[in-house]
């Protein structure tokens, strides 16, 4: 019998061949669509579980609210990883990562490579996480300084051979040092939330190590089976009070963690599993760039919705045909064929057809892996389907798709009565086909939510954009690694200064874009410091000309001076210091820190000589923080000024220049806007990817519709012909047959409008800078849907206007 389902079946599929290729196309390109964020979902869900104690490790956090300052890191201080295993017996390991600046020159025959991936580790590292060695002995690789870790890729980047253990890696660090390669890892999987190709012994940072006060460190800890952390994490109360206060007492005059919390301060440690840190982190800094749960959530709805609309086009194309089916039911019923078999035959038809539907979304899918990857930034391949979780969701994707999209048309049409159908009364009514009716509303609501939240994310991306900063972004070149020039950074950045087209030169070590360096200090408006009086903020260590160069505003006193000595001992603050600090005019007062060494016991006054005017410099998502300047060595990076149409040749211009003072040395560049919009890539493909799903969505829709119009045309053919004996224009029957789908489309977007809004204050509320919703999103948004509404019916409207009225009559 089932072998018997499946010939008829194909044979209707032939037989009916526009109907099915229609159907076919709806089907795959919502499957195609489903499989691809499908893969996306799975990837992100999957970061960091393959470490074998991954439901055990749980990283440190730290929040503090101090001085007007809010933070909320992803580092701790040093020594808490050892603190909790001494104290605590739950804490079976843990492990620490420092990089100062994220970076290293290493040496690679008669050259230096800048290597971004590098970090420093505890030698327990391996003992926390699952990091396969392909060469040497993990367990005792960075037990001694002067040595390292490094990848599968990396060893034979420089080498050409994974066996490197014994070789050295020379860094250009304090002229020269020799890193002894103990162990070669495999490469780090993809869907961990850090991948780093160097891992340096921590016994080679230079550090104020046993500083409680100081948060520099990611640091994990491995808890012991069947320890709660929720629970764990009440004892951090207590090392706050035993550890921290004592040292935070020496520099401010506070007497417990109680006073600092009434004076409205803040410090908190808490404990975030492993599993959470790529979907459920937006600290700082993290080592690596997260994901967010909550694009996973929008992707996955949005996947099965298309996916859903797909279906819906099966049950409206499926019940579009029912006329010509009918009598086929009939005459089966009258042969003595049974209900359920009818419904075992059409849902034969059903899943073969959405087997063919699979068959070619597959196809789809492979060919726009490419550009998915592109969108969601991502290396996923057609073959990751080839696992065995995702062949077992392969197999049962067709048969679930294939039932629920067929189990309303085969139940409806195997309902029919033989007497009533065979005398061709088989109308159910336009009036009364609720369902088909809704589930058009629901594809075009869904249709407009997504047109809604294409435009939303692309005008908050054009304000971000757009936006006055308080800096001028565009036409700055950075020129990395200067510092590396030592004392010819200097002339270097004088000799480019020089050149044609380049307007403005200045040390750049500090830059307003995020994973820049960035420095926080402890200041007091009086010269005791204490809980109520201290502030924390931004210090960033700037030369007399970045403020010129970087295009700021001073809005009161003055820039730093080569004709002030004092200004070594001087500051220039931003306005959020300001309002902080609560002066009528701060220019002339004093501030108070403990200086470079913020731990020396001894307070530095520093005069305020400017105010700087607000300039964002972290993402829109935050507000602008307190920040101030003082000159000081900022050298690692340079930034010029460019005026000139041939940027081309001005940075060949520069690159030779850097040869001339550093042949060994890579010259490494971009320009301030790149970076910029490095800070919103997130939200550039989600707006990309969210265009690209409307498009979809709005197809798949347009499909249904037809089906939907064909069924109308179908049931008033009649009606049509007697309207048109009767006087009826074309344009009169083309307005009559449309105005059904346009009142739909009117409840779509009534239906859509509130929950597009809801959905995209949620995402707003992300940015602290952002734009408003305007009415005519909505509008715009209802009107598209309205006009590809009307562009789809108008063909069938139009045909079964023109029909001769004597065929659609002749068997009245």
């Amino acid at each position: 019998m089932i072998r018997n389902y499946f010939k008829i079946a194909w044979r209707n599929l032939l037989k009916n061949k526009a109907f099915s290729v229609i159907n076919i196309i709806g089907l795959a390109s919502g499957l195609a669509c489903f499989i691809l964020i499908a893969l996306y979902v799975a990837d992100e869900l999957s970061y960091d579980r393959f470490n074998e104690k991954a439901n055990r490790i749980y990283r440190v956090n730290t929040d503090i609210v101090f001085g007007g300052t809010n933070l909320h890191m992803a580092t701790t201080c040093d020594p808490m990883g050892a603190t909790l295993k001494r104290d605590y017996p739950q804490v079976e390991e843990y492990v620490r990562f420092y990089n100062s600046n994220g970076s290293k020159l290493l040496r690679k025959g008669n050259e230096f490579i800048h290597e971004t991936n590098v970090v420093h580790a505890d030698s327990t590292l391996f003992d926390v996480f699952t990091l396969p060695a392909v060469a040497g002995n993990t367990k005792t690789a960075l037990n001694e300084p002067n040595t390292v870790v490094i990848n599968a890729s990396t060893a034979m980047k420089y080498f050409g051979t994974t066996d490197a253990v014994g070789k050295t890696i020379e860094t250009n660090e304090n002229n020269s040092t020799l890193y002894r390669v103990t162990a070669v890892i495999k490469d780090i999987p993809h869907n961990a939330h850090f991948n780093f190709d160097f891992i340096f012994s921590m016994d080679n940072v230079q550090y104020d190590f046993g500083n409680y006060l100081s948060c520099n460190h990611q640091t994990y800890i491995v808890l012991k089976e069947g320890t709660d952390y929720k629970v764990f994490e009440k004892n951090f109360a207590q090392v706050a009070e035993k550890y921290v206060l004592p040292q935070a007492s020496q520099f401010l005059n506070i007497s417990s963690l109680a006073d600092f919390k009434k004076a409205g301060n803040k410090l908190d440690y808490t404990l975030m599993p492993l599993t959470d840190i790529h979907l459920h982190s937006d600290r700082s800094p993290e080592l690596g760039i997260n994901g967010s749960i909550e694009y996973v959530y929008i992707f996955s709805a949005v996947a099965f919705f298309v996916l859903l609309l797909a279906c819906v086009n099966f049950m409206n194309l499926s019940t579009a045909r029912s006329a010509g089916r009918a009598k086929e039911v009939g005459m089966r019923k009258v042969m003595g064929t049974q209900r359920k078999s009818l419904i075992g035959q059409f849902l034969t038809e059903s899943v073969l057809m959405t087997f063919v539907s699979l068959l070619l979304a597959l196809a789809i899918a492979a060919f726009c892996m490419k550009y998915f990857n592109e969108l969601s930034g991502k290396s996923l391949a057609i073959t990751d389907l080839l696992r065995p979780g995702y062949l077992a969701f392969l197999i049962l994707l067709p048969l679930a798709v294939g039932i629920i999209a067929g189990g309303y048309p085969a139940f409806y049409l195997s309902g029919f009565k033989p007497i009533t159908v065979l005398k061709g009364k088989v109308n159910a009514g336009v009036k009364k086909s609720g369902l088909r009716n809704a589930l058009v509303v629901i594809q075009f609501s869904t249709s407009i939510i997504l047109i809604v939240g294409t435009m939303v994310v692309y005008r908050q991306l054009n304000y971000i954009q757009t936006k006055k900063l308080g800096f001028n972004k565009d036409q700055l070149l950075i020129v990395n690694g200067t510092g590396s020039l030592g004392k010819n950074s200097e002339v270097f950045k004088n000799e480019v200064a020089k050149m044609t087209g380049v307007n403005g030169a200045s040390a750049a070590g500090f830059l307003p874009v995020s994973n820049s360096s960035r420095s926080d200090l402890t200041y007091s408006k009086s010269a005791v410091m204490d809980s109520k009086s201290g502030l924390n903020m931004q210090t960033w260590r700037i030369d007399y000309d970045y403020i010129k160069t970087m295009g700021m505003e001073i809005i009161q006193g003055r820039n730093f001076s080569k004709h002030f000595g004092a200004d070594s001992s001087a500051v220039i603050i931003n306005e959020s210091t300001a309002a902080l600090l609560g002066y009528k005019d701060p220019v002339g007062n004093k501030i108070y820190s403990y200086g470079d060494g913020q731990f020396s016991k001894q307070l530095f006054s520093y005069n305020i000589i400017g105010i700087v005017k607000n300039f964002h410099y972290e993402s829109l998502r935050q507000t602008v923080a307190p920040l101030c300047f003082r000159l000081g060595d900022a050298g690692w990076a340079t930034a010029f000024k460019v005026s000139t149409g041939d940027v081309k040749s001005l940075v060949a211009n520069i690159e030779t220049e850097w040869k001339k003072l550093s042949p060994a040395m890579p010259f490494s560049y971009q320009f301030l806007d790149d970076s910029f919009n490095e800070m919103y890539k997130v939200e550039q493909r989600t707006g990309k990817l969210g265009l690209s799903l409307s498009i979809v969505a709005i197809l798949i829709a347009c499909l249904g519709l037809f089906g939907l119009a064909t069924y109308m045309a179908e049931q008033r053919t009649k009606e049509m012909g007697v309207r048109k004996v009767l006087g009826a224009t074309t344009e009169s029957l083309v307005k009559l047959l449309s105005a059904d789908f346009l009142r739909l489309v009117l409840i779509a977007l009534v239906v859509a409008v509130p929950v597009a809004w809801a959905l995209m204050h949620f995402w707003l509320k992300d940015f602290a800078f952002r734009i408003d919703m305007p009415w005519w999103v909505f509008v715009a948004a209802g009107v598209s849907a309205m006009l590809i509404a009307l562009l789809t019916v108008s063909y069938q409207s139009i045909k079964a206007a023109l029909t001769n009225p004597v065929k659609s009559l002749r068997s009245e």
